[in-house]
Order: C-alpha cells, then structure tokens, then sequence
C-alpha cells in the first residue's frame, strides 16, 4: 500500500507539473540538443527571460537601428511596444495595423511584422489595413502611415503579415487571410491565393510564390541567394526556400523541413525566423524556437512553453528576443 501511495503522490507530482506546461509555464531547462553542433550556438544551460509579459498575441519583434531598443507587435489590441532595459515597456504605436480601413468583415487587427529598410523607416504589415505602410510621423501621439502598396491586379491584398527587404530595395511579403473575418471564405478577400510578393524599387508588385496556402515568416540567407518561407498549418507545418535570381525573381519553392508530425504534441507553428551570418536558421515552430543548418539539418530546439511566433537578433548576434503567446522573452546566444 504504502508504495501504490507513493506512486500516486509521484503521479500527482508530474501530472502537476505536465498541467503547468499545457498552461504556459516556461520550461527549466529551454535547450533541447539534437546534434552537437547546437552547442556552438547556444549554451546547454542558457535560460529564457521574461522581459516583458501580458499580452494578447506578441508578434514580429525589432531591434530599433539607433537606439537598440527592441519594438514588437500586439496584434490583436492594434498595438506595437516599445522596450528597453531603462524604460521597461511602454506603447510606441497605438493604433498599429488598423486605422479604420475597410471596416466591413474586419478582424481589426494592428500590425504584424516590422521592419525598418535601409533609410531606417520603420515598415508594417498591416492587417487590419491590408497593406504595407511606413510610419513617417507621430503628431499629438498619434502615428501616421504612409501606404506602399495595398493592391495587386486591382485586387485588394488579403492581410500581410511578414515582411524582408532585399539589397536591391525590393520588399518582399507574404499575405495570408489571418486579418479577415472567414479567413479565405470571407466575402472581402479579394485575391485567390495566398502569396509571396515581390515589390520592387519601382513599385512594380509580383506574386512569387502561390502554392503555399499559409505562408507567414521570412528571411534571405546571408548572401541572399535563398528566400525562406514558413508556412503555417498544422497540416501542412513546413519551411520553404527559393532561390533568389538576379532579377529579384524567385525559383521554384523547395521544401527545406517538414514539422507536421510535432504539431499534434506541441503548441505553435512555423511562423517568424531569422538566420543568422553563419547561415544557421532560428525559426519559430512547434513546442518553440527550431535551428537549423543552412543545409536544413534540425540541431535542436529553444522550448518556450507557450506557442512562438517570431524572433529578433541584437547587431552582435548575442541576445534572440522571442515573442511567444503573452510574453516578450530573451535568450543568450554564442555570438561569433
């Protein structure tokens, strides 16, 4: 008897802390090692800090250029953060994403992926307002956007969500139907795919990519050579790369990883990455923060406890911020 109690109170231990997983405790021990070669990137040991907490959906976190400071997305309450070690967090946009554009069937939801291009402006992916925009001025506490592009063939965009800019200028995007009330059967959505656009430094808009029906992150390779892809379904819960012509073009899609089979026991799903200059990939994925090598070999993987969705690299490579459900987190990387 008095085993089976003991067992019973080691079961009622790890249903314990099983439970505190499924709702959002972040793991002990975040670093999962697959190969060895995790461990140049990574420490066995490093920890997951909590610098910030409350959220609805934290998403595409950025490094400010001038400042360091790190701006990421609340997407659901139309807002995009601000943070910093002396300042603690604050709201740096509000609205971000939804300004009252095109209101009908409407998720209203603020911006998504943030980027600042090479004339360090920072640029949205905009749901609620399906476009790209620019933020040229803060007046009276109240940003104001300037639209780069909204259509394609005269076909409204559904509600862009990830977004890169190549050397040459071009911005390059992904516009799934999140923002959409109905998603793809909603009577808004214009534009039958959901593609990967290219738009050039003439403002010319090209669909790249259109077979994937989620695609979400993206992030050239090093000597941009290769466009990457996340594609976020659970059925279909993959990476993708194309390669990049010299005409900004890009080739067929090749799939890079397939994770479908771990969405079924892990939260979260491909969605924001970054590479870093040894061309190893940090991307956001089921159960956390997957790495792989340029080749696609899967070294481990950062655990977040809670779903990921995308990340953002300091300048020297040393910190990777995450934005994961409700929190901002921070973990220390081997630079090189």
């Amino acid at each position: 008897m008095r085993v089976l109690r003991v067992l019973s109170l080691l079961c009622g231990v790890l249903c314990a802390v099983s439970s505190a997983n499924v709702f959002g405790q972040l793991p002990a021990q975040p670093v999962l090692v697959q190969q060895p070669e995790m461990l140049q990137l990574v420490a066995a040991d490093a920890q997951l800090e909590i610098l910030a907490e409350g959220f609805r959906w934290s998403e595409g976190p950025v490094v400010e250029p001038d400042t360091g400071d790190v701006l990421f997305s609340d997407v659901p309450a139309n807002k995009v953060y601000r943070w910093n070690l002396k300042d603690g967090l604050t709201v740096y946009l509000a609205p971000s994403g939804y300004t009252g554009l095109y209101p009908d069937y409407n998720r209203q939801q603020g911006a998504n992926g943030l980027i600042f291009n090479h004339k360090q402006q920072l640029v949205l992916a905009q749901h609620g307002d399906r476009r790209l925009a620019i933020l040229t001025e803060i007046q009276d506490g109240q940003p104001q956007y300037q639209t780069l592009v909204n259509y394609y063939q005269g076909k409204l965009l559904n509600s862009p969500n990830d977004l890169v800019q190549h050397s040459s200028g071009a911005y390059y995007f992904t516009d799934p139907p999140y923002g959409l009330r109905g998603g793809d059967k909603a009577d808004q959505k214009q534009l039958t795919a959901n593609a990967v656009y290219r738009l050039a430094a003439d403002g010319t808009l090209t669909a790249q990519i259109t077979h994937l029906n989620r695609p979400n992150g993206l992030a050239f390779s090093p000597d941009e050579k290769w466009l990457y892809v996340a594609n976020s379904d659970a059925s279909a819960a993959q990476w993708w790369r194309s390669a990049v012509a010299s005409d900004g073009s890009l080739g067929p899609a090749q799939l890079f990883f397939d994770a479908t089979g771990h969405t079924k026991t892990s939260r979260g799903l491909p969605d924001g990455l970054k590479v870093l200059p040894s061309g190893h990939l940090l991307a956001t994925g089921p159960g956390g923060v997957w790495v792989f090598t340029a080749e696609g070999t899967h070294l481990g993987t950062i655990h977040t406890g809670v779903a990921a969705a995308n990340v953002a690299l300091t300048p020297d490579n040393r910190y990777l911020y995450i934005t994961a459900t409700n929190y901002l987190l921070r973990i220390a990387l081997i630079a090189p």
